[in-house]
């Protein structure tokens, strides 16, 4: 299995969209894929249930906030306990044993990462805070090894645009990092930065599960990053306009995070009603439209680059 986190500190820069067709995808491809909505404004899970829905079957009972919400995550709630399977978009696949799974949002996570980070107060001892530390970072890490979960190729991790609590949970989690990106000056000023806050999380952990090592509790953590997709970018002629291609070649030339060949183009068309249909748009477009055969070419270059294979449906 493996795990992946998509973020990026900047909104509005397609994550969602990205996670949802590249999960799509993936899942038609013959992959079992789980999608897990970390972002409080839980666009990813209405991607593939009505608000009707999720008010109805999931928002009292199976969301991620019901997981989070206890004195440490997952005491009271079993993350597999959480795990829907999304009829519309499952009823589109056409490859077995492909599937495609979710755990849910829910607009109250906004509110955890203040939770959480007074849970990681209230000890007095420095061994102590170390192994609060430990336990709140890795609870996420720790369910998604439960064998509930091991029938998954891919696990596809939403985070939400910040640095919080939650979304360093999901960090820990992870083996890669997939980071969408506009290319424009506010979308990648921050790239840097937030590899470098990648490492610092990194750093603190393994220190303190070297400073732990004799309990045997934990492991450390090297998560990397599998890359910068450029997304909604503007195509001419088969080319990248000249106002966005300097973003992308300094990016290219001069972050600490490696950047995909690969890009998602800006196209209302196809991703303008996202959610309405349960459906991904990747999904619903015949096979030889342009955008379609761009986004084949990214999931090819993902899927390569975690070692996963699934044939074309």
């Amino acid at each position: 299995m493996r795990v992946v986190a998509v973020m990026n500190y900047k909104g509005g820069v397609g994550k969602t969209t990205l996670t949802a067709n590249l999960g799509a995808v993936a899942a038609s491809r013959g992959l079992r894929v789980l999608l897990l909505d970390l972002d409080p404004q839980t666009n990813l899970t209405f991607s593939f249930f009505s608000i009707d829905d999720w008010h109805d079957r999931l928002k009292d009972g199976r969301t991620i906030k019901q997981w989070y919400d206890s004195e440490m995550p997952g005491r009271d709630v079993a993350l597999a306990d959480l795990v829907v399977t999304p009829e519309r978009v499952n009823k589109a696949l056409k490859n077995p044993p492909g599937q495609l799974d979710l755990i849910s949002s829910h607009l109250g996570l906004i509110d955890i990462d203040l939770e959480l980070a007074a849970r990681l107060g209230g000890t007095t001892t420095l061994d102590g805070s170390k192994r609060k530390f430990l336990d709140l970072h890795s609870c996420l890490r720790r369910a998604l090894e439960d064998s509930h979960f091991g029938t998954y190729d891919l696990v596809l991790i939403d985070c939400a645009p910040n640095f919080g609590l939650v979304t360093k949970t999901a960090i820990v989690a992870s083996e890669r990092i997939l980071v969408p990106a506009k290319a424009d000056y506010l979308s990648t000023l921050g790239l840097d930065y937030l590899a470098g806050n990648c490492a610092n999380l990194v750093q603190q952990f393994n220190d303190f599960v070297n400073h732990k090592r004799g309990a045997g509790d934990y492991r450390p953590i090297d998560p990397t990053f599998l890359g910068v997709v450029f997304t909604m970018v503007q195509i001419y002629s088969q080319q990248v306009t000249l106002a966005q291609h300097p973003y992308i070649e300094e990016a290219r030339l001069n972050s600490q995070v490696p950047v995909l060949e690969s890009k998602v183009r800006n196209s209302p068309r196809h991703f303008g009603d996202a959610g309405e249909s349960g459906v991904p748009a990747m999904l619903r477009t015949s096979s030889k439209d342009e955008v379609v055969k761009e986004f084949d070419q990214l999931a090819d270059e993902v899927l390569g680059e975690l070692a996963l294979t699934g044939g074309r449906p």
